[in-house]
């Protein structure tokens, strides 16, 4: 038995068009689209008719960059698949993609076993992943090679957390050269952890023990410092590089030079760095170990570099890295000791709202918004057309969102599981009414029908997105 919907009377926003049209979805694909009031869409007949007169039909959001379940600081990040991916589709994100760890000492197919046991039956949307590398060996060498082959074709590195996930540049140099062989992708956390741990213990020497003292120590000279540094390794390697989180203008520079001069260098950056800054970081209290993340929140005169790159692509895509802890037993491990306070924020709810903010401001357009959010991170991670877009033949990932719905961000009304909001009291215009997930509403009218175990684990190709 066939299941058929139309979507009849919005105004449909790809990154490339934006047309009054209505959607055929059949089967759970979108089969059709025809402009609204011609012969062909209104002859359509459907089981389910979704009327978005005066509505936004968007492609579902594509969030490149989560991490449910995380281990990390000595706790856990506090959504879990099944409630992070509900809460990413109240936000109208319908993918993401999450990582999957290699603990050092073992191999990256227990790591990714490990994690596909934890997201399988759970998620309410469809779900992929990435895979830290944090021990760089000839087995793991040989392992990315199987991954690529099996749909894991990104793999992420850190510069930063010695004795953690941290690789050095022979690590790193390796893990490029083997991804230029065989199609993968090195993800970039860019920062000089070496040096930031030296700044880290003089600091708590001096009795600087808040949290405003974590974005000190992780200065943006030393963000810029690693990702010139990732970029020329992976010049010697012949490999491509998407440097993650981007949060400070000098970075920013380095990766518009990198394009510039015709490499494949790509970066990312997170609503955090967009909306909030070190104000947050200096909130009275040990409220501040609220918007503890790293790479770290910065002072606000580096938005308008991270805004301008967006526009001018040298920043492709804006993802979420949630990682969130509470407030109340986790982001207080840190008290007394910035060092231990958990990084992460929450945000995989907010990234498309905070967005559409983002044009309702001025500081992007309505298809770069769907550029940035859905259409480039699909294509960049290989999962492109399937999703990312609303044509023919993709996914019926598919929102219907309300321009003129007003909301107040807030821990009241979020469906995350964390005990506050990052955006607490902000206003933004803009809303998600419905989503579908291969043609089955997982929102209903800002109602949740959607259940654990409808997202599917999707493999994916190399990336789509190079120069």
């Amino acid at each position: 038995m066939s299941s058929r919907t139309v979507i009849r009377n919005g105004l449909v926003i790809t990154a490339s068009d934006e047309i009054h049209a209505n959607v055929l979805i059949e089967d759970g694909r979108v089969v059709a689209l025809a402009a609204t009031g011609t012969p062909a869409a209104e002859s359509w007949t459907a089981e389910k008719t979704i009327d978005a007169t005066g509505k936004y039909v968007i492609p579902g959001g594509v969030d490149a960059h989560t991490h449910m379940e995380l281990p990390f600081g000595g706790t856990f990040a506090s959504d879990t698949f099944e409630t992070g991916t509900r809460a990413a589709a109240w936000g109208g994100t319908t993918t993401i993609v999450d990582f999957a760890v290699q603990s050092v000492g073992r191999s990256l197919r227990e790591g990714l076993d490990a994690w596909n046991a934890k997201a399988d039956g759970n998620c309410a949307i469809d779900y992929a992943f990435h895979m830290i590398v944090s021990d760089v060996n000839q087995e793991t060498l040989k392992e990315m090679d199987l991954l690529v082959q099996e749909g894991v074709t990104s793999f992420k590195q850190f510069m930063a957390y010695p004795g953690v996930f941290y690789s050095d540049d022979g690590q790193i140099l390796r893990a490029m050269q083997r991804s230029a062989e065989n199609g993968g992708l090195i993800m970039m956390h860019a920062e000089n952890g070496i040096a930031i741990d030296v700044l880290v213990e003089q600091a708590l020497a001096r009795g600087e023990t808040d949290p405003r003292f974590h974005g000190e120590v992780r200065k943006a000279l030393l963000e810029a410092e690693a990702t010139h540094r990732a970029i020329k390794l992976a010049q010697v390697a012949g490999a491509p590089l998407y440097v993650v989180h981007v949060s400070a203008q000098e970075a920013v520079a380095e990766i518009a030079r990198a394009r510039d001069e015709g490499l494949n260098v790509f970066g990312e950056t997170c609503p955090q760095y967009l909306f909030l800054s070190t104000d947050n970081l200096a909130e009275p209290g040990f409220e501040g170990s609220k918007y503890v993340c790293s790479t770290p929140l910065r002072p606000k005169e580096h938005q308008a570099a991270l805004w301008r790159g967006l526009r001018t692509n040298d920043l492709q895509v804006v993802s979420t890295d949630h990682c969130p802890f509470c407030f109340v037993g986790q982001k207080e491990l840190g008290r007394g000791d910035f060092s231990k306070i958990p990084n992460g924020l929450p945000g995989v709810e907010n990234r498309m709202d905070l967005l559409h903010q983002a044009v309702v401001d001025g500081h992007i357009s309505r298809r770069r918004w769907i550029e940035i959010a859905c259409a480039t991170p699909a294509r960049m991670f290989g999962l492109y057309p399937k999703k990312g877009t609303i044509a023919p033949g993709a996914d019926a990932d598919i929102v219907i969102y309300d321009p003129h719905a007003e909301q107040v961000m807030s821990v009241e009304t979020h469906h995350m599981n964390v005990d506050y909001s990052a955006y607490e009291g902000k206003r933004v215009t803009g809303q998600v009414e419905t989503v579908l997930s291969r043609g089955e509403p997982v929102i209903t009218e800002r109602e949740f029908t959607g259940r654990a175990g409808h997202g599917v684990y999707t493999p994916r190709s190399t990336c789509q997105y190079l120069l």
